[in-house]
């Protein structure tokens, strides 16, 4: 036997860690309390829901990326391009600050967005006639040839996707989609202040360096 072996036989086999212990079964805490969201006082079917949204994002983003990527761009480059033009076929003046309501972006997002797409000669700013201080969003030629080159392509591929709903029913989910958002934000709002401890929990603040080991008098 060799010598490592013999020191490998002398400190024995390595120990394997003690198993964690098994929790005692239970039922997973409830994620909702709205009786709206509750069956028979179960959670499955929101979270059913929630996952199968995640499930529809991710397969959108894709398409959308597969869209973008025909003409060159990323996904939310497209998404401010194609804005900008059916807007302002709309409404005849897109600003940044429309935009970004309409895209549930932030201005500042938009902002860097719509200067990268004027680099690629996709997207003009004029003057604002009502508001000098205002920039107006227009595409440009080369943009709108390469919306108009994507369209075929994108209108076949939009028909597959939401092929599933009557009139009717995406009235309904284009209702309910706004509604979500609005909510949605308000939810982030409320998860953000549940965050932070009230003031009272908060741990004191630390003494300024000049007084902290002074003693009282």
């Amino acid at each position: 036997m060799s010598d490592a072996r013999k020191t490998r036989a002398a400190n024995g086999a390595p120990k394997r860690a003690a198993p964690a212990e098994r929790a005692p079964l239970q039922a997973a805490p409830l994620t909702v309390s709205r009786p709206e969201l509750l069956a028979d006082g179960s959670d499955r079917e929101f979270r059913q829901l929630v996952h199968a949204l995640f499930g529809f994002l991710a397969r959108h983003e894709a398409v959308r990326a597969g869209h973008a990527a025909r003409i060159g761009l990323a996904g939310v480059e497209y998404s401010v391009l194609i804005s900008i033009g059916h807007l302002d076929a709309e409404e005849r003046s897109v600003s940044v600050n429309r935009l970004a309501t309409h895209l549930h972006l932030s201005g500042a997002f938009i902002t860097t967005l719509t200067n990268k797409l004027e680099r690629l000669g996709l997207v003009s700013k004029e003057p604002d006639d009502a508001d000098r201080r205002r920039v107006k969003l227009r595409i440009t030629a080369e943009g709108w040839r390469r919306l108009s080159a994507l369209a075929p392509v994108q209108r076949q591929v939009n028909d597959v996707q939401f092929g599933p709903l009557t009139a009717g029913e995406f009235r309904l989910l284009n209702d309910i989609m706004g509604r979500l958002i609005d909510s949605s934000e308000r939810a982030l709002k409320l998860q953000a202040f549940l965050a932070d401890p009230p003031a009272s929990e908060q741990a004191p603040a630390p003494l300024p360096a000049a007084t902290a080991g002074k003693r009282k008098g």
